[in-house]
């Protein structure tokens, strides 16, 4: 079975159709592309409806494989199973590093869970009330509101205004201990081992979210670090290491 890792990974992608907007695709994929190779794309719900008839063209541009799931019972969502049981024969098959769960239904948490003890990474995307215990159950979490940031499309939806934000108590904790636990004797901590720790406390963390576009921009703003960037030896690439401006925030 794959080990766990993140970056240059084969993901299988499985879209809930009646959980998802097809206008975000675009956005969707280009963000997954950041994790890895999206060797499986496929979604599923009832295409016989017109509910769904909106996709009909996204599916056809982005060559993602439509599963159908009838309606048998109503008020029973029988794409959920399909979808699960579609999620185990990929897993099965050995060929995977991780996948990419995109619904905010709370019905696939045991999925995601189930996966991550095989040692595989999951990605979830979904809204803004996607239930925590999903959340949780990903090892990073996506909220597709903020997919849009950066294009001229949209703006960053934020819950908070930003200056609000950057005083978030929370926030602040989490940037500290995250810094501190990735810190060396002299508390300076490599920059990508922070973002990495960050995320094992909390999955949906994100600088868009507040935002920012990148972590380094959302660290530099509340002004509880100090920055230092280190020259490779034989290279010009630079590395950039933080610590907590006098021990503490």
């Amino acid at each position: 079975m794959s080990q766990k890792v993140f970056g240059g990974q084969k993901l299988a992608v499985l879209i809930d159709a009646e959980n998802a907007q097809a206008s975000l695709t675009p956005y969707l994929l280009s963000e997954i592309a950041k994790y890895g190779v999206a060797s499986v794309k496929r979604i599923y719900g009832d295409w016989t409806g017109p509910q769904l008839s909106g996709w009909k063209d996204t599916l056809l541009t982005h060559s993602i494989q439509p599963i159908q799931q009838f309606r048998y019972t109503s008020g029973k969502n029988a794409t959920d199973s399909a979808m699960i049981i579609d999620a185990m024969d990929l897993l099965y098959t050995g060929k995977f590093n991780g996948f990419c769960l995109v619904s905010s239904d709370s019905d696939f948490t045991r999925l995601a869970a189930r996966i991550r003890e095989s040692g595989l990474v999951v990605y979830g995307f979904g809204r803004r009330q996607t239930p925590k215990a999903f959340v949780a159950a990903c090892d990073k979490f996506v909220y597709t509101e903020i997919l849009r940031a950066g294009t001229e499309e949209s703006e960053v939806p934020l819950e908070k205004p930003v200056k609000e934000s950057l005083k978030d108590e929370k926030l602040r904790t989490l940037l500290s201990v995250a810094v501190e636990d990735s810190g060396d004797e002299n508390g300076w901590a490599n920059l990508g081992a922070v973002g990495s720790e960050i995320n094992k406390y909390s999955p949906d963390f994100d600088p868009r979210n507040y935002g920012f576009r990148k972590l380094s921009d959302l660290m530099k703003a509340t002004g509880m670090f100090e920055f230092e960037e280190r020259e490779h030896k034989n290279s010009q690439a630079k590395t950039v290491y933080i610590r907590l401006k006098n021990g503490r925030y």
